[in-house]
């Protein structure tokens, strides 16, 4: 059984980690939104989604991620995807995310991405 839909975030190197737990399905994917422009209208513009909690995400959840670099692209924000389970890995590599945004084994290696990329 697929577990509730959990987050928390945190500031580290003037970017926000966001660490998620459960199905990234509607109800998650809206929940991701929320905290990220939450952050978003404070100015914030580098951002790294922890997935280490999530091993499901749905079409749906991945149009909410979509939005998500959507709008980093229009401010020359960056996303960071981190701990990928390998099937959402694969998903995500097929669906071209990839192409939009980073990813990095651990949240100190996405860290390190946005320091090499400024």
């Amino acid at each position: 059984m697929v577990s509730e839909f959990n987050l928390n975030s945190e500031v580290k190197n003037d970017c926000v980690v966001i660490n998620t737990s459960g199905y990234i399905n509607n109800l998650g994917g809206q929940k991701i939104i929320d905290e990220f422009n939450s952050h978003y209208q404070n100015g914030v513009n580098n951002y790294i989604l922890n997935l280490a909690g999530s091993k499901v995400v749905n079409s749906i959840g991945i149009s909410f991620l979509i939005e998500v670099i959507e709008k980093l692209n229009e401010s020359k924000g960056k996303l960071v995807f981190t701990n990928l389970d390998p099937s959402v890995d694969k998903t995500f590599m097929i669906m071209g995310l990839f192409h939009y945004a980073s990813k990095a084994d651990t949240i100190d290696e996405g860290i390190k991405l946005f320091d090499s990329k400024e």
